[in-house]
């Protein structure tokens, strides 16, 4: 990802390996710190992933296969050191696809392995920039939800590479971003994002999206995800659910970005996908200062699922497909 500095651009990546190390940007600082967090055992994985230094389910499974490389290269005990990583967070598919993918493959070779786990990612990420980026016309208002971008990726993004890939061939567009409550990943790094990249954007209150599109303001939204059933529900950041039936009403196409590693053949529909339910805290604060009555109860779900019949197609590396055709594309 481009990232300004004092002296001009950066290119970075949201996580990488420096010798038995694992370092990554700290994303719960931005968009006021840039900052890298260093992790050195799997233990301190699963916290980084658990207190969401690093998210986003690419990024996450990045996370997992520098983890297992790192326990191989210490002789830990890989099968503790699996199921500690897998119990960081539920939802996020490639967590589970990364861990089971070098626990049969990198024992001989942990880094060279990861890395080139990691390096799949990235250029998937970049494929599905291409792709996507063919559908996005000069002049298109475009809504996304959450932060499915390089920092969520490793590199590029889901929802953003199209959107990287339409401003990189000089098309005019602009990004409607969703503030995305209570973490604020819009806000605070989508819009980061693609202020780097120097895309025209505005954030906005959740709530506000459905004001736009009935305005005819949104030509399209792109969101990413987590995990996809076999039947193509879709779990992704709370409020996705919304966004897609409002966007059916309005006639508005509603596309889903994603490497073909976050399908899930083995979960039939989005009714048995895990929802992680995070601590009420996320809520009844904001920067560390109450905003509703200390005693009042909190239900926080990360995660809402979308039902295939609200997407209009899945923007992945091999292509676009309607849900009607996730089965061959399996």
């Amino acid at each position: 990802m481009r990232v300004k500095t004092d002296e001009g651009f950066e290119d970075l990546r949201a996580i990488w390996m420096e010798d038995e190390n694992i370092k990554m940007i700290d994303q719960r600082l931005l968009p006021h710190e840039l900052r890298f967090h260093t992790v050195s055992d799997h233990h301190e994985v699963k916290e980084a992933i658990k207190k969401m230094v690093i998210r986003g389910a690419p990024s996450i499974g990045a996370a997992a296969a520098y983890g297992i490389a790192q326990a191989i290269l210490k002789g830990d005990d890989l099968k503790e050191t699996a199921e500690v990583i897998k119990s960081a967070r539920p939802t996020a598919y490639d967590l589970f696809y990364a861990v089971d993918h070098m626990m049969e493959n990198g024992q001989e070779k942990p880094k060279i392995t990861a890395e080139a786990y990691v390096d799949s990612v990235v250029s998937k990420c970049k494929a599905i920039g291409d792709h996507g980026g063919k559908m996005i016309d000069d002049g298109m208002k475009i809504l996304t939800h959450c932060n499915a971008g390089a920092l969520a990726t490793v590199d590029h993004g889901t929802a953003l590479a199209p959107i990287r890939h339409a401003n990189s061939e000089g098309k005019d567009i602009f990004v409607f971003v969703d503030e995305t409550r209570p973490r604020l990943q819009g806000s605070m790094l989508t819009a980061w994002e693609l202020f780097n990249e120097d895309i025209s954007h505005a954030v906005i209150v959740d709530n506000a999206a459905g004001h736009f599109m009935h305005r005819g303001e949104v030509d399209m939204v792109i969101v990413g995800t987590d995990r996809v059933a076999a039947n193509g529900d879709v779990a992704n950041k709370i409020g996705t659910y919304e966004k897609a039936v409002i966007a059916k009403e309005n006639d508005i196409p509603f596309y889903v970005a994603l490497p073909v590693t976050t399908f899930d053949p083995d979960t039939k529909s989005g009714t048995d996908i895990p929802i992680e339910e995070r601590e009420g805290e996320e809520v009844s604060k904001v920067f560390s200062k109450y905003i509703m009555p200390k005693n009042s109860p909190v239900m926080n779900p990360a995660f809402d699922v979308t039902l295939s019949k609200y997407i209009t197609g899945f923007i992945t590396e091999k292509g676009i497909f309607s849900p009607d055709k996730i089965g061959k594309l399996l």
